[in-house]
């Protein structure tokens, strides 16, 4: 068979066919009289192996080894190829992501376009210095997509403050791109999801913290019940007298809780919710029975574990004084009868801190 027809029934030119003869890759069983190239059927075989191996990505030097070399094996060059197709879609893909972005940026001339690609290459830069800046600088060209990413991934807490700070003054909704951090399976990124979500202002991020007050993550559920203790949210009270109970954030939390306990009926729901995870029973409510200093004797159990632990329920002994302590700013009579009736606990600790804080109340 001649160069024209192999050409014509296997698709591959005869210009291509001449160069994988001038690499040695393909040669001609025969010639014709006229000095024609002459193709078997073995020969169209190979060519069929060649662009079959083409198609894999394989180089023509590549090809050659694996159909000459009898000891090649073909798994190695198969990894290598996985490795580096990998490679390309990565890079195609971060391509992609900035040509949206600088198309979401709506570029009305090409120095638009070269300052949105540099500030994208400085929030991506290796130097932390040149990220802290690039978020301080950034302005209304970047994409809020941009930033929210630039966000979870930063793991400089420096340069992590200054992206949540550019995100939260763009004035951009990235509000559900955060809220789908909350998701990663990398808890690094759900925690940096959650506390942006916490530096912004409005209903839905509130939504979304409000959400987060069941999230299996105890510390997304301690950052969204900080945040929502600020903004006024009482939803967060479980959680925060958790984080008191657990000593995580201990501080934040009771802080939070004197925020929340700005009226009556709010200050005297913190101040039983507290008393019940120090292990008093029903509490100090105002309900029936209840009283300054009612029932206390009856409320409290019995004591008579070993010494520095306390029998209270379950609430070990330093998670009874930072329970305690945390009710010195919560304000109302539930929370002064509680403090009455801890400063005679069995536990010394907790009654001394009782006391103490009855001394602070008695002279403000």
């Amino acid at each position: 068979m001649l160069i024209g027809e192999v050409a014509r029934r296997s698709g591959v030119s005869a210009r291509m066919l001449r160069h994988y003869e001038s690499l040695g890759l393909l040669r001609p069983s025969g010639r014709t009289g006229s000095g024609y190239r002459e193709y078997s059927g073995e020969d169209i075989r190979r060519i069929f192996h060649i662009e079959s191996l083409r198609s894999l990505g394989l180089s023509l030097r590549e090809i050659g080894r694996a159909l000459d070399d009898p000891g090649f094996t073909p798994s190695a060059l198969v990894d290598d190829l996985i490795r580096q197709t990998r490679e390309r879609i990565a890079a195609e893909t971060d391509l992609l992501t900035r040509l949206r972005r600088i198309d979401a940026a709506e570029p009305a001339g090409w120095e638009d376009v070269l300052q949105v690609v540099a500030v994208l290459q400085a929030l991506g830069s290796k130097s932390p210095a040149a990220r802290q800046r690039a978020a301080l600088s950034a302005g209304d060209e970047v994409p809020v997509e941009a930033l929210v990413e630039a966000v979870l991934r930063e793991t400089e807490p420096n340069v992590a403050g200054a992206l949540r700070w550019a995100l939260a003054r763009s004035g951009a909704d990235g509000t559900a791109l955060l809220a789908k951090g909350l998701d990663s399976p990398v808890p690094a990124v759900r925690e940096r999801a959650v506390r942006s979500l916490a530096e912004l202002a409005g209903d839905e991020p509130t939504a979304h913290l409000r959400d987060a007050l069941a999230h299996p993550d105890v510390v997304v559920r301690g950052h969204a019940a900080l945040a929502l203790g600020t903004r006024g949210v009482a939803d967060a009270i479980p959680v925060l007298i958790d984080m008191i109970v657990d000593g995580r954030n201990d501080t934040d939390a009771a802080d939070a809780l004197s925020v929340l306990a700005s009226d009556t009926p709010t200050a005297d729901r913190i101040a039983d919710g507290l008393v019940n995870r120090l292990g008093t029973g029903s509490g100090t409510g105002s309900g029936a029975g209840s009283g300054a200093g009612a029932g206390a004797a009856q409320r409290l159990p019995e004591v008579g574990g070993p010494a520095g632990h306390s029998t209270h329920g379950t609430t070990e002994a330093p998670a009874r004084v930072r329970l305690t302590q945390s009710l010195a700013d919560i304000p109302g009579d539930t929370a002064s009868r509680a403090l009455i009736e801890l400063s005679q606990d069995a536990d010394r600790a907790v009654a001394v801190t009782a006391t103490y804080l009855l001394r602070l109340r008695d002279t403000h």
